[in-house]
């Protein structure tokens, strides 16, 4: 009758450094960090760009980027980045990835 131990399938992907740093280097590809400004610029990416994912305008700054794209997301532990990449899939984006064990895992 009731389900209550359900859980929704994901509708991104979460990848492990490695997958994520290939990924990262495709044609289409878009890096996004959603850390906070300060932890932005206290150290990123190559090439990401910031878009803090606890701003209140996140979601409409969201909805102004490509659904052509792949993008490539990451915060300090994977959690912020992962709740992005919900986010993101519910706007429609299909091409979303998530750096699991967020850049405290990435050896690069």
């Amino acid at each position: 009758m009731f389900n209550l131990f359900h859980k929704k399938a994901k509708a991104y992907s979460d990848l492990s450094a490695e997958e994520f740093y290939q990924g990262m280097k495709q044609k289409n590809a878009v890096v996004i960090d959603v850390r906070t400004a300060g932890e932005f610029h206290g150290g990123k990416l190559a090439g990401a760009r910031n878009l803090d994912m606890m701003s209140p305008d996140f979601k409409k700054q969201v909805q102004n980027l490509p659904k052509d794209k792949a993008y490539y997301l990451y915060c300090r532990s994977g959690n912020r980045s992962g709740h992005a990449c919900a986010t993101m899939a519910g706007l429609g984006f299909e091409n979303v990835y998530n750096l699991a064990g967020g850049i405290v895992s990435w050896p690069y």
